[in-house]
C-alpha cells in the first residue's frame, strides 16, 4: 500500500489496474529475452565459429544480452523509486543494487558494442565472381532480410539479380543489393537505439542520484528535459521504423520499452515531488 499512497491512488480498482498493468508489461519484457534468443539462435548458425571468443559471442547474441541486462536494470529503477522506502536504501541494500546495476550497465554497453560488430559486419561486401546457379545449394543461404537467412535450395537461382554479392564474415552467405541495404540500415538503427538507451539510462541514474544528494539544481533542468526528449524522440522514431519494415518483435519491444519507462519517468516525478513536500530537495 505504500506505493499506491505515494501515487495518490486509493485502494480500489484503479489502483489495482494501474499495477496489473504496469506489471504485465514488465513480464512481457522479460519474455522478448526467449523471443530475441530463438530469433539469435537461427542468425548464429550462419555465422562464422566464434570458438572462444567472447567478443563475437556478444556480437551474435547483443539483443538477447542487452534485453536481459535492460530488464533486470529496469526492476532495479522500479524497487528504487516505487517499492523499496528511501530510508531503507542505505547500506548494504544500496550497494547491492549499485552493484547489480554496474553488472547491467557493463551488459548493455557491451551490447552496444555487438550492435556496432553487427553493422561492421555489412562494411565491406563483395561481389560474387561465381554464377550462383553453380554454387552448391545445400552449402549456400541467401541473406533475406536482417537476421534472416533462407537456404540458396529453397531459392530458385535463376531469379536472383546478375550482381550478387558476398558477405565475408558470414559463412557462404549471399545477398542482393537490395536485401544488403536493408540489413545494414536495421543494423544501423540498432546501434543508433542502443545509444540512446544508453543516454537514458545516464539521465536518470544522475537524476536519482542527485535526487539521493538534494535534488536536480533548477538551471540543469530545462537542459536535461530537453535532452531526455531527444533521446525518447529517437527510440520513437526507431520504432516506428521497424514498425514500417516490418520487423515486427523489434518494434514490439521497442513499443514495450518505450511504455515501461513512462512508468519509470512517473515513478521518479512522482519520487520528486515527495521529496520536495518533506523539504528534502
Amino acid at each position: 500500500m505504500a506505493e499506491l499512497a505515494r501515487w495518490g491512488l486509493p485502494p480500489g480498482s484503479m489502483a489495482v489496474l494501474y499495477r496489473l498493468i504496469k506489471y504485465t508489461v514488465y513480464v512481457l519484457l522479460s519474455l522478448n529475452i526467449w523471443l530475441f534468443l530463438e530469433e539469435e539462435l537461427v542468425s548464429a548458425s550462419h555465422a562464422a565459429d566464434p570458438g572462444w571468443n567472447i567478443l563475437d559471442w556478444i556480437q551474435l547474441y547483443s539483443a538477447t544480452l542487452d534485453t536481459a541486462a535492460w530488464v533486470l536494470l529496469l526492476l532495479l529503477f522500479e524497487l528504487e523509486t516505487a517499492v523499496i522506502p528511501d530510508h531503507k536504501l542505505v547500506g548494504w541494500t544500496r550497494w547491492s543494487i549499485h552493484t547489480i546495476r554496474l553488472i547491467c550497465g557493463l551488459g548493455i554497453v557491451s551490447a552496444f558494442l555487438g550492435y556496432w560488430g553487427e553493422w561492421q559486419v555489412f562494411a565491406d561486401p563483395q561481389v560474387l565472381s561465381t554464377p550462383v546457379c553453380a554454387l552448391n545449394p545445400s552449402q549456400w543461404a541467401v541473406l533475406v532480410d536482417f537476421d534472416k537467412f533462407s537456404s540458396l535450395a529453397d531459392v530458385d537461382c535463376r531469379v536472383l539479380p546478375p550482381e550478387v554479392w558476398v558477405i565475408p564474415t558470414l559463412d557462404n552467405v549471399l545477398a542482393t543489393p537490395e536485401a544488403f541495404a536493408s540489413a545494414w540500415e536495421l543494423a544501423l538503427v540498432d546501434v543508433i537505439n542502443a545509444g540512446a538507451w544508453i543516454g537514458v539510462v545516464i539521465i536518470l541514474e544522475v537524476e536519482v542520484r542527485l535526487q539521493l544528494w538534494g535534488g536536480m539544481p533548477r538551471r540543469l533542468q530545462p537542459g536535461v528535459t530537453a535532452l531526455k526528449v531527444l533521446l525518447y524522440v529517437t527510440l520513437g522514431g526507431a520504432a516506428v521504423y521497424w514498425g514500417f519494415e516490418g520487423e515486427f518483435l523489434d518494434f514490439w519491444d521497442a513499443a514495450l520499452w518505450l511504455f515501461a519507462f513512462v512508468f519509470i519517468e512517473l515513478n521518479v516525478f512522482e519520487w520528486q515531488r515527495e521529496l520536495k513536500a518533506q523539504g528534502r530537495a
